[in-house]
């Protein structure tokens, strides 16, 4: 079974209904799995922060949700993050792509891994980091854990976790 298969069986297993994408050549796979599972309302985002406001409603509205995204973007969705998420206490296990870490081929990623886990640890956001393949066994205690403590969770997946499935 591939990682892919396994992240996305996951999410099932633990209930997520609501997932919102933001496209990243690393997720491909799993962004594809979810957009043809009948058990996700998928609605791909344009931008990171749009895709949080969407799970905020999703969360109001009664569903579990999830979003996939970038490293690359945390900047751009702090204010989303504590104003929103954080503020309501809703649940947000965030899936991102830790663009920029070894195993990266495109430089310009870099400079964002210098800086992800210094702001989710400035915002109090509890970061798994995904290297190897058999980490994905960590992921339903992970989801878990944000619905169970109402909070957002970052869950980082490396080029090298990626990889490592192949």
């Amino acid at each position: 079974m591939s990682i892919s298969q396994r992240v996305v069986d996951s999410l099932v297993r633990n209930k997520i209904e609501f997932v919102t994408t933001v496209p990243c050549k690393q997720l491909a796979e799993v962004i594809e799995l979810i957009d043809s599972n009948d058990r996700f309302l998928h609605v791909p985002s344009n931008k990171e922060d749009e895709g949080m406001g969407l799970c905020a409603g999703a969360f109001m509205g009664g569903k579990r949700p999830c979003i996939i995204m970038q490293n690359t973007a945390i900047g751009v969705t702090i204010n989303t993050l504590v104003t929103l998420i954080q503020y309501y206490n809703i649940p947000l296990p965030m899936l991102i792509s830790y663009r920029g870490e070894l195993g990266e081929k495109v430089a310009c990623q870099t400079e964002m891994a210098v800086h992800t886990k210094a702001l989710l640890a400035l915002l109090s956001i509890p970061t798994y980091h995904f290297h190897k393949a058999e980490d994905v066994a960590e992921l339903d205690r992970v989801l878990n854990h944000a619905f169970m403590a109402k909070k957002p969770v970052a869950i980082l997946t490396d080029a090298t976790f990626w990889s490592s499935a192949q």
